[in-house]
């Protein structure tokens, strides 16, 4: 189980998350969404470590991150919201990296990568390098990297953007079945039908504060007459319309 426990981030006086209390379950997908800037990557970014709140506390299974972060931190497989990272190391070698960081031992390191880079498709270029990479292919090899260790939390930031049809069906697929297995995966994302596939539960977000916590049918019905989109967009989008003459 993963708890923010009032979490505030402030940028000199500009709030990135004000007061955000949330709990995720084990055994669930769970699926931010919001506009850019919403704190989706925020969120995930003090869950992973990235940056620390400036109050509150973050709890995974009653262990303060605050307490615990390297232990905390092994126990999680992250996916950035950019795959431009280590673009000097050919494919193979950042997965090797991450094996041994992880302490994955090497018979099981090389299992891992055999199936996951014939399963994306991805084992004939694991020897060049990342740069010479698609964003499509680093997207892939990042995904690789972090699934290598299995840890039992999936943090995934807008995880499908770039992936072909063939490799954004197989994450889904596993990313049920890690849930399925009792673990968490907690991801944003922008697509609508992507959080109504996959998600048990979603959070949305809007300029910091979270407005909505439920399941997509707890959603639609205090909206009956309504599409995702609609309801999305009334609870999230602009709420005025720019007028004629505003600074663009």
């Amino acid at each position: 189980m993963i708890r923010f426990e009032h979490i505030s981030k402030y940028y000199d006086a500009k709030a990135a998350l004000n007061d955000l209390n949330l709990t995720i379950e084990n055994g669930e997908i769970f699926g931010l969404i919001g506009h850019n800037g919403a704190g989706k990557t925020t969120t995930i970014s003090l869950l992973t470590s990235i940056i620390e709140a400036s109050s509150g506390n973050i709890l995974v299974d009653q262990l303060s991150l605050a307490e615990h972060r390297d232990e905390i931190k092994k126990r999680i497989a992250y996916v950035p919201d950019s795959p431009d990272i280590f673009l000097n190391l050919t494919a193979r070698e950042y997965w090797n990296f991450l094996a041994k960081i992880y302490g994955v031992d090497d018979a099981e390191r090389d299992t891992r990568i055999d199936y996951l880079a014939r399963l994306f498709d991805i084992a004939e270029r694991q020897f060049e390098t990342i740069d010479s990479f698609s964003h499509g292919m680093r997207q892939k090899t990042i995904i690789i990297g972090a699934l290598i260790p299995n840890p039992d939390i999936w943090v995934l930031d807008e995880p499908l953007t770039g992936l072909d049809p063939q490799a954004s069906f197989d994450l889904k697929e596993m990313m049920r079945q890690h849930a399925q297995a009792g673990n968490t995966v907690l991801f944003s994302t922008h697509v609508l039908s992507v959080a109504e596939q996959l998600c048990d539960r979603i959070g949305i977000l809007r300029q910091g504060e979270l407005i909505f916590v439920g399941s997509l049918e707890e959603l639609k019905t205090h909206y009956p007459d309504k599409d995702l989109e609609s309801i999305y967009l009334e609870l999230a989008g602009r709420k005025e319309e720019p007028k004629a003459g505003d600074d663009l």
